[in-house]
């Protein structure tokens, strides 16, 4: 009985550090991650805009109202 409960300690010991080593690993990696999101987000922002064109805004419900 007592090696079982010894089984069970030593497991969830085991499973706060994991828990531990990975939350340490991915707070060192967080700046690196955040600027490689910014980064494909500057560029899906430069893609998503038309080259040479103009945006215009057009309210879609103004034409319902002058019938």
């Amino acid at each position: 009985m007592t090696g079982l409960i010894m089984l069970v300690v030593i497991g969830l010991a085991v499973l706060v550090m994991t828990g531990i080593v990975i939350g340490v690993v991915d707070s060192a990696q967080r700046r690196a991650w955040r600027r490689i999101a910014a980064e494909r987000r500057i560029s899906w922002e430069q893609r998503q805009q038309p080259r040479g064109h103009r945006r215009y805004y057009v309210d879609a419900w103004a034409d319902e109202d002058t019938d």
